[in-house]
Parts: C-alpha cells; sequence; structure tokens
C-alpha cells in the first residue's frame, strides 16, 4: 500500500512537455509511479482539473536570516516553493570569526530577526536549521561578503596575501561542509571594494567541487553591461558556473535595456561560459534604505556609517553627490526618479513603525521635513536597519527577461520573521504571479515552460539529481494547484498576504499545504552539497 495517490491531474514534469492527465503515487517521500496507479494507498486525492508539478525552487532567497525564527516558511510554501537557495548577494549567516561577530551581526540587521549566532563556522549553522526543523529545503551558498567580514572587516583595500588565504581557506572550508557555491553583492560594502582578481582568486575555490559563483553584479543601471561582462570574466577565468542574480535594468535612463542584456549573457553562452540568470516579476527592489547613499559612507561598518551621518558637513557632500553622481557609483536615488519612489519597507526600531508602507517622499510633506535630511534622520534613528522597497524598473523589460528561457525565478524575499512583518510581495507572491500573471493574465510563457523554469532549470543549475521532476524515484516535492484559479495576493500596501489557488504542497512527501491549509509541517531538509 502506498501512502498518497494523485488521480487524474494535469501533471507537468519540469521538462517543459505538454502535460498528461496520470495518477501519481508516493511512498516514504519519494515518487514511485506515474501513470496508471494499482492497488490501495493510505490517502487518495482526486485531482481532475487541477495541475501538478514539482515543487518550486526559489533561486534566490535570504530566507537564512529568518528560518531560525520563521521556521515553518509558510509565505514560500503558500506559493509551491519547497526548496530555497539562501546565502545571496554576498550575505550569509556563517562563517563568523568571534571578533567580527558583532560587525556581521550590524551588518544584516533589517534582512532578519535578531539571531542568537549560536554558530561559528557553516557545519554549525547548517546544524541549527536542522536541529529546529524548516518547513522548506534549504540549499545554502556562502556569502563573499561574509568571508570578507571575518578576513578584514570593512576596509575599503586589496586584501593581504594572508587575508586572501584566510577567505580561501575559510570558503573550501564551507564547501567541504555542505555549501553549494558563493556569492558576491557587488554593490554592497564590503563586497562593493573587492576587485576582479579577488573575486577569480576565491572562485577558483569552486571548480573542483563544480561549485556555482552566483553574483548580485557590480551594477544594473548605466553600469549594467561592463558589470555583465565583469560577472562572465570571473567565470571564465576560474572555469565555474555562473549564475546572475535578479536581472534587472535599474533607472528611467536605462529601460529597454534587458533584451540587449539578455543578447550579452547568450552572446557569452556561445564562447562556452556557463551562465544562467534568475528574476522575479516586479518593477520594484528591495534593500537596504542605506544603499542610497555610496559605498564610502559604509566603510568600517554601520556604526561608522551612522556616526557620518551625524556631522553636518558630511550630508553637505551627501547631499552634492546624490544631486550629481559619483564616477563608477550606481545612484539609485537617481536611477529611481527621486523620494516618490522610495518606500519604507520595515524598521528596525519599532517605535519607528509608523514609517512603514509609505514614501519618504510622503512622509516629508507630513511632516515639512527634506527628504534628504529626513533620509539621513532616519538611518540614525534606526541605526542603519531600515529596508526600503524602491521602483525602478519598466514592465517591457520585466516582461523581457520573463520570456527569456535560461531564467529562473528567485524571489529575492527577505526580512520575513512572521506573519506581521512588512516585506516586499514578492515574499509571498512571487511564484503565484508567474502562474497568474505571466502563465494566464499577460501570456507571455506557457504553463510548462514557467513550470519548467521553477522546477527543473534550477535543478540543473544547482545539480540537484532527485527534484525538479516528476519521475519515479525522485523526491516528493510536489505543488497542486488550480490553474484557473491560482492568484497572488500580496500587494505593496498589503504585502503579507498569501495566495489563492495552491491547494497542495508536498515537502519531502508531507503535506505542508493540505486542503488550501498550511499544516506547520517542519519537514524541510538541508541539502548538504554531495
Amino acid at each position: 500500500m502506498t501512502d498518497v495517490v494523485i488521480r487524474g491531474a494535469a501533471v507537468y514534469d519540469g521538462s517543459g512537455a505538454p502535460p498528461a492527465v496520470v495518477d501519481v503515487a508516493i511512498e516514504a517521500g519519494r515518487i514511485v509511479a506515474v501513470g496508471r496507479a494499482a492497488g490501495s494507498a493510505r490517502r487518495t486525492i482526486d485531482a481532475d482539473g487541477l495541475a501538478l508539478a514539482p515543487g518550486f525552487i526559489d533561486m534566490h532567497s535570504h530566507a537564512d536570516f529568518t528560518l531560525p525564527a520563521n521556521r515553518e516558511a509558510r509565505n514560500s510554501v503558500a506559493q509551491g516553493v519547497t526548496t530555497e537557495v539562501v546565502g545571496n548577494c554576498g550575505f550569509s549567516p556563517a562563517p563568523v570569526r568571534p571578533e567580527r561577530a558583532a560587525d556581521l551581526e550590524r551588518y544584516v540587521h533589517g534582512i532578519g530577526p535578531r539571531l542568537d549566532w549560536a554558530w561559528r563556522s557553516f557545519a554549525d549553522y547548517l546544524g541549527v536549521l536542522e536541529a529546529r526543523g524548516v518547513g522548506v529545503n534549504v540549499v545554502a551558498l556562502v556569502g563573499h561578503g561574509t568571508l570578507r567580514i571575518a578576513a578584514m572587516g570593512f576596509t575599503d583595500r586589496p586584501p593581504s596575501e594572508a587575508e586572501l588565504a584566510g577567505m580561501r581557506g575559510e570558503l573550501r572550508r564551507a564547501l567541504a561542509e555542505g555549501a553549494w557555491g558563493m556569492t558576491t553583492g557587488l554593490v554592497y560594502p564590503p563586497g562593493a571594494y573587492a576587485e576582479t582578481a579577488e573575486l577569480v582568486s576565491l572562485a577558483r575555490e569552486l571548480k573542483p567541487v563544480r561549485g556555482l559563483y552566483a553574483s548580485h553584479i557590480r551594477g544594473e543601471a548605466v553600469t549594467l553591461h561592463s558589470a555583465l561582462d565583469e560577472a562572465f570574466a570571473v567565470g571564465e577565468r576560474a572555469g565555474v558556473r555562473v549564475q546572475v542574480s535578479h536581472l534587472k535594468a535599474a533607472g528611467r535612463a536605462n529601460w529597454g535595456r534587458l533584451a540587449e542584456a539578455i543578447g550579452r549573457i547568450e552572446a557569452a553562452r556561445e564562447r562556452g561560459i556557463a551562465v544562467t540568470c534568475d528574476f522575479y516579476p516586479y518593477t520594484a527592489g528591495s534593500t537596504f534604505l542605506s544603499q542610497l547613499l555610496p559605498p564610502w559612507t559604509h566603510e568600517e561598518g554601520v556604526d561608522a556609517l551612522v556616526t557620518r551621518l551625524r556631522s553636518p558637513e558630511i550630508r553637505t557632500r551627501l547631499r552634492h553627490e546624490l544631486e550629481h553622481g559619483l564616477p563608477g557609483w550606481q545612484n539609485l536615488l537617481a536611477a529611481a526618479g527621486g523620494w516618490e519612489k522610495v518606500m519604507v519597507a520595515s524598521v528596525g526600531d519599532r517605535e519607528l513603525a509608523g514609517f512603514e508602507g509609505r514614501t519618504l517622499a510622503e512622509i516629508a510633506r507630513g511632516s515639512g521635513a527634506d527628504p534628504f535630511e529626513l533620509c539621513c534622520d532616519l538611518l540614525v534613528r534606526d541605526a542603519g536597519a531600515t529596508v526600503m522597497v524602491i521602483f525602478m524598473m519598466a514592465e517591457e523589460d520585466v516582461r523581457a527577461v520573463a520570456r527569456y528561457p535560461n531564467a529562473a525565478v528567485g524571489s529575492d524575499a527577505l526580512g520575513v520573521v512572521d506573519e506581521a512583518a512588512r516585506v516586499h510581495p514578492r515574499a509571498y507572491g512571487c511564484f503565484a504571479r508567474i502562474l497568474a500573471w505571466a502563465v494566464r493574465d499577460a501570456g507571455l510563457v506557457p504553463l510548462e515552460e514557467a513550470i519548467r523554469r521553477m522546477t527543473a532549470l534550477p535543478a540543473a543549475i544547482l545539480g540537484l539529481r532527485d527534484r525538479g521532476s516528476i519521475t519515479p524515484g525522485h523526491v516528493a516535492d510536489l505543488v497542486l494547484f488550480d490553474p484557473s484559479r491560482v492568484q497572488d495576493r500580496a500587494t505593496y500596501e498589503r504585502p503579507n498576504r498569501y495566495p489563492e489557488g495552491v491547494e497542495h504542497v508536498l515537502v519531502n512527501g508531507v503535506f505542508a499545504v493540505d486542503g488550501g491549509r498550511l499544516t506547520g509541517a517542519r519537514a524541510g531538509r538541508v541539502l548538504r552539497r554531495a
């Protein structure tokens, strides 16, 4: 007797092939039959009119900072996500050197809760996740920024030979302990202080284990193409696979350039560089509010940033640089088009919660303040922990990458510490939005192709051999949904609303969503690179 049989669903196996109406049988957490399921089962689900797909793989998440608190990952499993790839944009919770732990904690405060930091090595951190239990499978990458903090703090200079050797050693250790690769965040200090040669040197540690190099590239606005070229160069010189994180063209001056960027990726692939990308289906991004400021303000860490912002002389300089720019700097405020496009998503200090969900222009008008001074004051009062939503992409560019066959889907979710946390709506709606907007409403891709991009494609990029496909012997990570009714409901005003139309989600054969209701199961596993 099998555990579960799902009868009569339109089964999308993840390959991109059209669906077949067949039965799928599950036993001991794995798919044991696809076709006509004979015999009895402990539970049978009549899935007539529904679509069955492999569980979705979120290729870009920051849940490693929230899973210790948000262990059930309800925002993810409610969309059909069964695996999250974490450690992105150069941020990871480990490895930690004791003397640098406070720097790392302040660095990431705002994208997660106050963690206990009861770990030092990468293995320690993964062990904490396993011991506490998680609702999704976790594929963990190690952050270059975290490695750099451990080795040399927030110093704006190339590493010494000893410091670089220390970073390489920590990276090798993390890879041996199960990390799937390394990520960079080249707009975020201290990653922004790294030169290409440093990145190549570290990426060479990935080649022997076929690790992935995933990069939030050095610029997504005016320097988009040169930043892509740098990512390609790292992959080519180190001989590793490259994943371009959340591909976009930021800022009005760059709208319409994404087709050219995709052409650049395709040209690199034709040269033999194994490069892919991911995206989210929204025209706004989300990151630290302090990212509106140039990189020099972040040198020596968050405390130094806050101290600088208290200086009238520094503020005078900053105002000039925001208005006139700096060579090579991605000025997000200018790219967005002003303070009306910058919304406060969340604050670290709950006394400032009244700012959440409002633009800085709106807050300034209501208080009679200057928006720039308000921004600086907020960062000082909130100790740099404020997170923003910033509107700076064009719909036509989002549509272009949504059509691109080598673009996986990544929510870029951050800050989901509980169900009340104000976040970007992508944290609750990204994958449902692909099914509703990209497939059904806009007709950008057929359903079978959208499912491939959320399942088999990311599994292939990562090297997950028994997930991402509905195949006998594969793990029973599955999502059963109504393609005519599935809909994201999260908005910028109400970002933590769950989607509808997702009927059942199984993680390792255990129901995380059952009849449209979250079960609270913690059936996820930490997946270590073999």
